[in-house]
């Protein structure tokens, strides 16, 4: 049971953290990033497992995991309210060529970033976005005009 009550507060505790650090898709992630991933794995696992490395332990540490997981995604199709809370909102960060830098600062982007991403889309400047918008995902999505 020590292992359950374990993995649920690290569950939430990762669920939170990554609801605070932002939105980033993998391959848009520095190798720091990447790293700071690795780390935090190894830690959660040694937090929740302390120095149970029984076979019996791993099983029921992951099916805990992805049973949680299966519960928050159930939570977030069937109740609307909390979709922002676990999956996030959109973020408009463009509108009629204008950059919205609050919206920027708030998510921890750059003017450059955006550009960057428009240009992967064919979008040579701002004045030929209608909107653009940072998803849940971490995608930026673009509408021109």
């Amino acid at each position: 049971m020590d292992l359950v009550l374990r993995t649920v507060f690290v569950f939430g505790l990762i669920l939170v953290v990554t609801r605070a650090v932002g939105r980033r898709e993998l391959g848009e992630m520095e190798p720091f990033d990447v790293i700071l991933l690795v780390v935090m794995g190894d830690l959660v696992q040694n937090a929740v497992t302390q120095s149970d490395h029984s076979l019996t332990g791993a099983t029921i540490v992951v099916a805990t995991l992805g049973a949680l997981t299966v519960f928050t995604a159930y939570l977030s199709f069937r109740f609307r309210r909390l979709r922002p809370v676990l999956e996030g909102r959109p973020v408009l960060l463009v509108a009629d060529g204008q950059v919205l830098e609050d919206n920027l600062r708030r998510q921890r982007m750059t003017v450059e970033e955006v550009a960057a991403e428009a240009r992967l889309q064919k979008i040579a400047s701002f004045d030929q976005i209608r909107f653009a918008v940072l998803e849940s995902n971490g995608e930026v999505s673009f509408l021109e005009r």
